[in-house]
């Protein structure tokens, strides 16, 4: 990363930029479960709306959602799915949604660290049903890193 003229770290406002072109997605945890619901639009006459995946299981008890980029979500997606198979094969079990959240928060915090990427255009929300109940968390509130994100877990959690 580098500062503009300005003073700035310009991938980052790209990145928030990207985050708010995107559709609001929310998650809604009850007592004994959650509910996802996104808006899924196609920006394109040229793609088939029932080929976005917005939602997307990551194991049987975890599910992510996010508002952002689809490109960026695809490779987050693919590395939580990763990290959880880990998980299983060491301990005979799918991880816990904090586990998860924590391996998905560093795999984002190496990417606004490291040379020849850019920072995640994402906001996710990664919901998941464990031993605790149910749960909702984004990763950006693991790692706090330089520019803002919108959290909030009590009833409702809701990316713009």
């Amino acid at each position: 990363m580098t500062f503009s003229p300005s003073e700035k770290l310009v991938q980052f406002e790209y990145a928030l930029n990207a985050v708010a072109q995107g559709l609001t997605s929310i998650s809604i945890k009850a007592t004994n479960g959650i509910a996802i619901a996104t808006k899924k639009k196609s920006m394109s006459p040229l793609i088939d709306g029932s080929s976005l995946e917005k939602v997307a299981n990551v194991c049987p008890n975890i599910r992510m959602v996010y508002s952002g980029m689809g490109p960026d979500f695809r490779i987050l997606l693919s590395k939580a799915r990763k990290a959880a198979q880990r998980y299983k094969r060491i301990y005979n079990e799918y991880p816990p949604t904090g586990i998860l959240v924590k391996e998905v928060a560093s795999v984002m915090q190496k990417f606004t660290q490291s040379g020849g990427v850019h920072p995640f255009g994402i906001s996710l929300l990664i919901s998941g049903y464990d031993e605790t109940g149910p749960a909702i968390d984004d990763p950006y509130n693991k790692h706090r890193i330089a520019f803002q994100h919108i959290y909030y877990q009590k009833i409702l959690t809701n990316i713009l």
